[in-house]
C-alpha cells in the first residue's frame, strides 16, 4: 500500500469514528473545524487519486444529479403496522392474549419509545450500505438510497460479521432542526410543515439529495434482519448488537419482566416526553423472544407479539377571540383561530388551524366560543370541538376577495378550499414564478428558489410577466450573481419565448390544467384568445375537459388581474397561436393506447411520441375504451387490468410493426 493510499484509509477510518461519536453517541472528541479539515484533506486526495476512492467514503454522502422519481422496491418481508393500546386496560388485554397464546410460559417484553417519524429499511452487503427503502404500503416501498446516504447517523460502513443484512428503523427530524426548517420556509414565504414527522417524510422524498442533507435528519434502528427474518433469538440482544455495529439505537429502552413494569415505563416517559429532543407519541411493546414471536404470529394487519401504547393527545380549553385568513403558496385561503393564550404541555398556544369552511361548519364554531384544542406534535394545534358556546357569538364568513391582493376568491364545486385565482397574488407569487420557469413548463434554467427569493424580496419581480423585463444589469445587482451567470439567465428567459402555446397555457398555473390538458385545449381552440373567450359549454367540447376543468379555465380568464398578465405576456412575445403537429390520419388513427413497464429499447416518452406521431392517443390508465396495452417488463397492475377488461396486450416489436402499416 502506498503512503497516499494509507493516508486515505486512515482518514476514512478517523472520519467514520468521529461521525459515530458525534451523530450516534452525541459525545464528540474533536471540534467541527478539526473534522472539516480532515474531510477537506480526504476530498482533495480523492480528487487527485480517484482510483483510490472507496464507494463508502464519508465524502460520498451527498450525490450530484437530482433524480426524476422514485423506483418501487419490494420488502424482504412485510413492514407491518402495529395495533394500538389507548389505555392501561387495553395494554393489559394485550398481555392477557399473549399469556393465553403462550399457554402460561414465561416471557419478557422490550419497551421502546415510539418515535414519531418515517419507517425505513437500510440494506448492507459486506458491511457497506447499498440501498434504503421507505415503508410504503408495508409490502412495497420507494428507493430513497441517495437521500438516505446523507443521514449522518446512518453508517455507510457498519462493523459486522454478516455478509448481508438489513436494518429497520425510524427516520426523524428533531425539534431544533424542525423549528429551523420552518423558520427558513416562513422567511421564503413557503407554508410551514405541520409537524416533525411530515417534515421528515417530505425531506426524505425530495428529488434532490442536497436538500435532504440540509434538513439534518436522524435515524434510529430497532430491527436487525437477515433474509427478511430476525438475525438473533432475542429482540433485546438485536438492539445491543445494532449499537455495537455502529447504529444509533434509542438508549431509552427497558427489558421488562411483567406488564406492570411496562406500564411503569410508559408512565415515566409520558411525564418526561418534553425533555426529549424529538417527538414521541407513545411506547412500543414487543415480546423479547423471537421464538415466542413466531408462536404468537400475525393477524392480517399486525403482529400479535407487539403493540403501540399511545399517549393521549395534549389538550386544553380556551376561547376563540377571532378568525383570521391566511393565503398559502397555492392561493388556498386557510382560516386560523386567534385564541386566548393557553398553556398546553409547557407551550403557550395562541393560534389553531381551522382548515376550511367545512371544518368550521362541522364544528359548529363561531367567534366567542370556548373550544378544546389539541397539540400532538403540531406547531399550529387544531380545534377538536366546541366546549361551550359564547355569550356573544359571531359567525365567520370566508371573504369574497383575497385579503392579500383583492383578487377573486373561488371555491370549486366539490372542493373544500377557497382559492385566490390571481396568479400574481404576492402570497403565491414565488410559487407561481417557480412553476412558470420549471423544466417541464417554460424551462428557464437558472430561475430557482434562491434567485426567486431575491427577485420577489427586493420587489424587482412583482408579476410573472416581469421576468421578461429583466436585464443583465438588474440581475448583477443581486447577491452571488456575476455577469456570465446573469447573461445566461437572460438568454434562457428570451429563449423561453419560443415555447409552444400548450407550454404557455400550462405556465399560467390554471388549476387542473397541466401539460396534457393544455395540449387538448390548444388543439381544440388554436389560440390563447379563443381559449380565453370561450364559454363553459364550448370549453367542455375539448377532449378530456369536463365541467370542473372548464369552470377553472373560465374563472381564470374572467379575473382582471389574470387578463392583465396574459396581455403582458403577449406583448413580451410569447407564443399565443398554435399549429397542430398531429397527423389527421395515420396507421394508428382513432386507436387508444396505454404504456406500462420497461420497454426493451424505447423510453415511455419515445413510445408516446411514436404512437401520437402515427395518429394514436396515449392514456394513463386502462379502461374499456383502451384498444391496446403496450407492456414491457415489470408491467404490474395495468397488465392485470387489461386482462380483466380483455384489452389486447402487445409488446414493443408489435407496436413498431403497427406504426409501419399503411
Amino acid at each position: 500500500m502506498t503512503d497516499i493510499a494509507r493516508e486515505m484509509t486512515t482518514l476514512r477510518e478517523q472520519l467514520r469514528h468521529h461521525e459515530h461519536l458525534y451523530y450516534v453517541l452525541d459525545s464528540p472528541e474533536i471540534s467541527d473545524a478539526e473534522y472539516d479539515a480532515m474531510m477537506r484533506r480526504l476530498q482533495a486526495l480523492e480528487a487527485e487519486h480517484p482510483e483510490l476512492t472507496a464507494s463508502d467514503s464519508p465524502t460520498k454522502r451527498v450525490g450530484g444529479k437530482p433524480r426524476e422519481g422514485f423506483v418501487k422496491v419490494a420488502h424482504s418481508s412485510p413492514m407491518l403496522s402495529l395495533d394500538n393500546a389507548l389505555n392501561e386496560a387495553e395494554l393489559r388485554d394485550f398481555d392477557r392474549r399473549v399469556n393465553d397464546l403462550l399457554e402460561g410460559k414465561s416471557y419478557c417484553y422490550v419497551a421502546e419509545l415510539k418515535i414519531d417519524g418515517l419507517s425505513m429499511a437500510a440494506l448492507y452487503r459486506d458491511g457497506q450500505f447499498f440501498q434504503a427503502v421507505t415503508r410504503g404500503d408495508g409490502v412495497v416501498g420507494e428507493d430513497v438510497t441517495e437521500n438516505a446516504r446523507t443521514i449522518r447517523s446512518l453508517p455507510l460502513h457498519a462493523k459486522n460479521r454478516l455478509p448481508a443484512f438489513e436494518v429497520r428503523g425510524e427516520t426523524v427530524m428533531n425539534r431544533q432542526a424542525f423549528e429551523r426548517l420552518n423558520g427558513e420556509r416562513e422567511e421564503r414565504g413557503l407554508s410551514r410543515f405541520a409537524n416533525p414527522r411530515n417534515a421528515a417524510a417530505g425531506s426524505l422524498r425530495v428529488l434532490e439529495p442536497q436538500i435532504t442533507a440540509s434538513r439534518r435528519l436522524d435515524y434510529y434502528t430497532y430491527f436487525l434482519f437477515v433474509d427478511g427474518r430476525p438475525a438473533l433469538d432475542s429482540h433485546w440482544q438485536a438492539l445491543e448488537e445494532l449499537a455495537r455495529m455502529g447504529f444509533k439505537v434509542n438508549r431509552h429502552r427497558k427489558l421488562c419482566s411483567s406488564v406492570d413494569e411496562v406500564l411503569g415505563f410508559c408512565a415515566e416517559w409520558e411525564g418526561r416526553r418534553e425533555e426529549l429532543p424529538y417527538e414521541i407519541d407513545g411506547v412500543v411493546v414487543k415480546v423479547d423472544s423471537v421464538e415466542q414471536q413466531r408462536r404468537l404470529g400475525f393477524t392480517a394487519k399486525a403482529p400479535r407479539w407487539a403493540i403501540a401504547f399511545k399517549y393521549p393527545a395534549r389538550q386544553a380549553v380556551t376561547t376563540v377571540e377571532g378568525i383570521e385568513v391566511q393565503v398559502g403558496r397555492t392561493g388556498a385561503l386557510t382560516p386560523v383561530a386567534r385564541l386566548r393564550p393557553v398553556e398546553v404541555s409547557g407551550v403557550t398556544v395562541s393560534r389553531a388551524t381551522l382548515h376550511n369552511e367545512d371544518e368550521i361548519e362541522r364544528l359548529g364554531l363561531e367567534i366567542g366560543d370556548d373550544v378544546v384544542i389539541e397539540r400532538s406534535g403540531d406547531v399550529i394545534p387544531k380545534v377538536v370541538r366546541v366546549h361551550a358556546q359564547g355569550s356573544y357569538r359571531r359567525q365567520f364568513r370566508m371573504p369574497a376577495r383575497c385579503p392579500v391582493c383583492g383578487g377573486t376568491v373561488v371555491r370549486e364545486e366539490g372542493e373544500a378550499a377557497s382559492r385566490c385565482i390571481n396568479t400574481n397574488c404576492s402570497a403565491r407569487l414565488k410559487e407561481s414564478i417557480l412553476h412558470f420557469a420549471s423544466r417541464g413548463v417554460m424551462n428557464i434554467d437558472g430561475v430557482g428558489e434562491a434567485l426567486v427569493d431575491q427577485l420577489v424580496g427586493r420587489g424587482i419581480v412583482q408579476s410573472v410577466a416581469d421576468l421578461y423585463d429583466l436585464t443583465t444589469e438588474k440581475l448583477m445587482e443581486l447577491e452571488r450573481m456575476g455577469q456570465k451567470s446573469a447573461g445566461n439567465i437572460i438568454r434562457n428567459i428570451q429563449n423561453s419565448k419560443k415555447n409552444s402555446l400548450p407550454r404557455v397555457l400550462t405556465a399560467l398555473g390554471i388549476r387542473f390544467v397541466g401539460e396534457r390538458t393544455a395540449g387538448f385545449l390548444a388543439e381544440a381552440f388554436g389560440s390563447m384568445d379563443r381559449i380565453a373567450g370561450a364559454g363553459l359549454v364550448e370549453l367542455e367540447q375539448a377532449e378530456e375537459v369536463g365541467p370542473k376543468v372548464a369552470e377553472s379555465v373560465f374563472q381564470f380568464f374572467r379575473e382582471p388581474r389574470n387578463q392583465e398578465l396574459v396581455d403582458r405576456l403577449r406583448t413580451a412575445g410569447l407564443q399565443f397561436e398554435y399549429r397542430s403537429a398531429k397527423p389527421k390520419g395515420g396507421p394508428l388513427g382513432g386507436l387508444s393506447f396505454v404504456i406500462t413497464g420497461t420497454l426493451p429499447t424505447l423510453s415511455r416518452d419515445e413510445a408516446k411520441q411514436l404512437i401520437e406521431g402515427a395518429g394514436g392517443k396515449v392514456n394513463g390508465s386502462v379502461s374499456k375504451k383502451t384498444n391496446y396495452l403496450v407492456a414491457g417488463t415489470d408491467a404490474g397492475s395495468k397488465l392485470d387490468k387489461a386482462h380483466e377488461l380483455r384489452v389486447a396486450v402487445i409488446n414493443e416489436k408489435q407496436l413498431l410493426d403497427m406504426t409501419k402499416q399503411g
